[in-house]
């Protein structure tokens, strides 16, 4: 099989310990705000290019009726002088297989231009229509646990109790057998729709540990949107008495 192919749209890049953000499509497409709210705030630059068969076979049509095929892009920002990559896209593997060859070809990026830390970002699946401020996160090293603490992440013993599926997961465990510090931040989510209120508190918190300051308002408009669908989805659930639907282990175990 074909295997992914990295394209490089800059050759000489000159960082120093950057940091890698990463926001793949996931529950509530919460890393996906943040990191491609980050992105537009700072102005960040499209570096890198993936393209992978582990991908769906779909192109994705521009407002100007021309296609382009699905990928994943790192861009390349600052942050109070420091360096900060985000790698975004339009999907995460469809087979096991490419999970774990993507996220190889990421560390092996990670390793390339010797980035110390990556902090992976997704949404908790709660399956309640409710919003909750609360952040969760997990790490591969007891002392990055007890920095990020400092933050206001949570840190519950064995939660995500049925694990992490996808790059969220992948990356933070894979990267400590390179030597890089890790964390996954979790926004606590409903599961069902796009959620940018949960992806404000999570991106509270990366502008806490990054001590920056960025504008919200277009999430803040946007979770105005979705609280207004998700008013109107708790009306019909009240009106037609249905039960509570909890997440089955399954649903949890997709942190994305």
């Amino acid at each position: 099989m074909q295997q992914s192919t990295l394209v490089r749209l800059k050759e000489k890049l000159e960082l120093k310990n950057p940091i890698l953000v990463v926001g793949l499509p996931g529950v509530g497409l919460v890393g996906k705000l943040v990191a491609e709210h980050l992105v537009d705030e700072l102005e960040a630059e499209k570096i890198m290019e993936v393209y992978s068969p582990h991908f769906p076979p779909q192109v994705l049509v521009n407002k100007d009726c021309t296609i382009r095929p699905v990928s994943n892009t790192i861009y390349h920002g600052k942050a109070n002088e420091t360096d900060i990559l985000f790698l975004v896209g339009d999907h995460q593997s469809t087979t096991s297989q490419g999970h774990y060859e993507l996220c190889s070809l990421y560390l092996d990026v990670a390793e390339e231009l010797k980035v110390p830390r990556i902090y992976t970002l997704g949404g908790y699946p709660t399956g309640k229509l409710t919003y909750e401020e609360t952040v969760l996160g997990v790490a591969n090293s007891t002392d990055l646990i007890e920095e990020i603490k400092k933050y206001g992440v949570e840190f519950r013993e064995s939660e995500p109790s049925g694990g992490i599926v996808g790059a969220s997961g992948l990356l933070v465990a894979f990267s400590g057998m390179r030597g890089i510090d890790a964390a996954c931040l979790m926004g606590m989510t409903p599961g069902y729709l796009m959620d940018p209120k949960s992806a404000q508190s999570l991106l509270k918190v990366l502008c806490n540990i990054f001590g920056i300051e960025v504008n919200t308002d277009s999430l803040k408009k946007k979770a105005e949107e979705m609280e207004s669908i998700l008013e109107k989805l708790k009306e019909k659930e009240e009106q037609q008495n249905f039960p509570e639907v909890k997440p089955t282990e399954e649903d949890l175990r997709y942190i994305g």
